[in-house]
């Protein structure tokens, strides 16, 4: 859970550099592949290339394609077609989407978290709902499939860590991580990148230094070795946690009007959903004795 709350603060910080820095003005397959490449400079010489079980060598690599490379093409062409409150609001769907994604590989089905992450879906749109713009659905499938694909890398880097356990370090494995990533990302960038949208300025070179270095190198790391030690409810809940978390960090820098109240609310249901989702299971367990008719 530490994990998480770390990377929330992170990424919350990493968004509004993006947002003021390199939206609309650097190409955003050449940031992409920037800091996956940055990323993986981090791991390149600490991953182990032998010794690591062929499975999980390809589970990392595919893990990385569809959290990093995926979600992330997805993202940035889903701005083409929508609003940033509406990219905002609709990206807070990806919590279902772990917890549907986490049932079905463990073929069960769970009430607890499907019940916590809609509370979480509920306080995120508290916050961000602004209205929809008349033209939105193609903006909103592949935000969608941005959703699915970043849900689906952390539900299967967890599984995959659970079913195929080794006595390495998980640092030495994560570099496959980034060279999955690659191999979507780089290609996109050769065929579809602008190179007369550069960086040009120092600040937007730091800028993405600091999203490859910290933002995705470690930042991607500590997410999903979080996502291996809580259940699937917390981590669904903890996806919409950037919501206020994001809007937070960019009211105290960059002093952006916020409703507050409606961050007070949202915040609170958030919260809601993660003390629901820890309690359930002690409101609804019985004891064998209560099972049997009996009360001791």
């Amino acid at each position: 859970m530490t994990n998480l709350l770390l990377v929330t603060l992170l990424w919350a910080v990493s968004f509004s550099l993006i947002g003021e820095y390199l939206a609309g003005q650097v190409d955003s397959y050449f940031a992409v592949t920037t800091r996956i490449v940055l990323a993986g400079l981090i791991f390149l010489p600490l991953t182990r290339w032998r010794g690591v079980p062929a499975p999980l060598r390809v589970g990392i690599s595919v893990v990385g394609m569809l959290q990093f490379g995926l979600t992330y093409l997805c993202l940035y062409r889903s701005f083409e077609y929508l609003s940033v409150p509406e990219v905002l609001l609709f990206t807070i769907f990806t919590p279902l989407y772990v917890t549907l994604i986490d049932d079905a590989l463990n073929r069960r089905f769970s009430l607890a978290p499907l019940i916590g992450t809609a509370l979480a879906v509920l306080g995120a749109a508290i916050i961000r709902y602004d209205g929809l713009s008349d033209d939105f659905l193609s903006g909103f499938l592949l935000l969608q499939l941005a959703n699915l694909a970043f849900a689906a890398g952390q539900v299967g880097y967890a599984n995959l860590m659970r079913r195929y356990p080794t006595d390495l370090p998980a640092w030495r494995s994560f570099g496959y991580f980034f060279a999955g990533a690659l191999l979507v990302a780089l290609p996109s960038f050769l065929l579809l990148g602008n190179p007369d949208k550069l960086p040009a300025t120092l600040l937007q070179w730091s800028v993405l230094g600091w999203l490859g270095i910290v933002a995705s190198g470690l930042g991607f790391y500590f997410w999903n070795r979080g996502a291996c030690k809580v259940d699937a409810g917390t981590l669904g809940i903890m996806n919409n946690a950037l919501v206020p978390a994001g809007l937070i960090v960019n009211l105290l820098i960059w002093n952006r009007d916020a409703d507050l109240g409606r961050l007070a609310v949202g915040g609170g249901v958030i919260g809601l959903s993660l003390w629901v989702n820890a309690r359930w299971k002690q409101w609804f367990a019985k004891t064998p004795a209560t099972r049997s008719g009996h009360v001791l």
